[in-house]
């Protein structure tokens, strides 16, 4: 008998379907595993707001034209991981890092690198995308969360941006994998960015206390 043959993907090509019927992946229907987004933020000093405002003018200066990842990752994604204090302890930041995702039959493997992984050692604290500005989020999301299910950890947070519009993720592996979506969030609305800021500075405070809480 011939062994089957393993089909490998791209990550940038993978979809919600696939993600569903090869890995088991559901979506949270009932829009109550991810509060994580809608909690209490931490509150940003008037300097910060200053500056969250100046990255915003920033960006929409230079979207006159169409920018691409690295300039999206340059002029939006470093100022606010700066400013969530992802480049302070107890946080690391890596690039391009490599995944492998085998389905449950073992006949697929989707195969990608992570544009930005912020972590502490053993823990990855959030995984993020960033697309080209006139690039919709929605295709941008089963990539995402394809990573994401890579590292197989209990709980793991995600973000997508193509510099004008943000999304969080969540992806839970309890009983099966589950993920959840925030609200898209927008430049054109006012103070959509630095809401954003805080999320992300939230988020990193959720997972430095259940770090702690596993250790």
């Amino acid at each position: 008998m011939l062994a089957s043959m393993v089909e490998t993907l791209q990550a940038n090509r993978i979809t919600l379907v696939q993600l569903a019927e090869d890995f088991g992946l559901v979506a949270d229907t009932a829009g109550t595993a991810f509060p994580e987004w809608q909690d209490s933020m931490p509150e940003l000093t008037t300097r910060e707001i200053e500056t969250v405002e100046e990255v915003k003018q920033e960006y929409l200066h230079l979207a006159r034209y169409d920018l691409l990842e690295p300039v999206v990752k340059l002029v939006i994604l470093s100022p606010l991981l700066k400013l969530a204090g992802f480049y302070r302890p107890p946080f690391y930041i890596a690039a391009e890092k490599s995944i492998d995702l085998i389905s449950q039959d073992g006949e697929l493997t989707v195969r990608g690198q992570i544009d930005i992984l912020v972590f502490q050692p053993k823990f990855w604290v959030i995984l993020i995308e960033a697309k080209r500005s006139y690039y919709s989020l929605r295709a941008a999301i089963p990539q995402t969360l394809a990573y994401m299910m890579g590292n197989a950890q209990p709980i793991s947070f995600g973000f997508v941006t193509n510099g004008s519009e943000f999304q969080f993720l969540k992806l839970t592996n309890q009983n099966g994998w589950q993920y959840s979506l925030s609200h898209t969030f927008s430049l054109d609305r006012k103070d959509d960015l630095q809401q954003v800021t805080r999320t992300l500075r939230h988020l990193g405070q959720v997972a430095t206390r259940k770090q702690s809480e596993d250790a």
